[in-house]
């Protein structure tokens, strides 16, 4: 399957986290033969969890199940960036491909100003440079832009 297709069930798992009330992000966890492990989205709002953020939660699941050298052979898919929270989780749970639909600075183009979205303006590239391992970052995938925005459309305009 292709990058896109990833994405895309990574958009599904969005949109299902908003209707379980959080926010509309979306991970999931991919092995080498193509196979979804674990999907997560943002558990924040409901638990009230400043770290459930989709991939951090998914990171933290998936070092529960599996070793770290099998980790290194996944690919972890998202629907936007990786804040640098989630990237140190990315980087500690040595996950060590990284394909996301939108960048952070398209994500703040929609969110704004919203306290619920506090954007840090690092990007996970810098953030995994600095480590000692490499970690691949594919990303943004333009093609997926308008489905990964969809569910925020409208979102961050709402009372929390």
């Amino acid at each position: 399957m292709e990058h896109t297709t990833y994405i895309l069930r990574a958009v599904e798992v969005s949109k299902q986290s908003v209707i379980d009330g959080n926010h509309p992000f979306g991970a999931i966890l991919v092995n080498d033969n193509g196979n979804i492990l674990l999907e997560q989205g943002n558990i924040e709002v409901t638990e009230r969890d400043c770290t459930g953020h989709a991939e951090t939660v998914l990171m933290r699941r998936s070092s529960q199940h599996y070793d770290k050298d099998f980790l290194a052979t996944c690919t972890l898919y998202t629907t936007a960036e990786p804040c640098v929270m989630c990237a140190g989780a990315i980087y500690w749970g040595n996950v060590r491909r990284v394909v996301y639909g939108i960048t952070e600075k398209q994500l703040l183009g929609e969110t704004g100003d919203d306290p619920r979205n506090p954007t840090l303006s690092l990007d996970c590239r810098t953030v995994f440079s600095t480590g000692q391992k490499q970690i691949e970052v594919i990303g943004p995938i333009p093609e997926v832009a308008e489905a990964v925005l969809a569910p925020h459309r409208g979102y961050w305009t709402q009372k929390s």
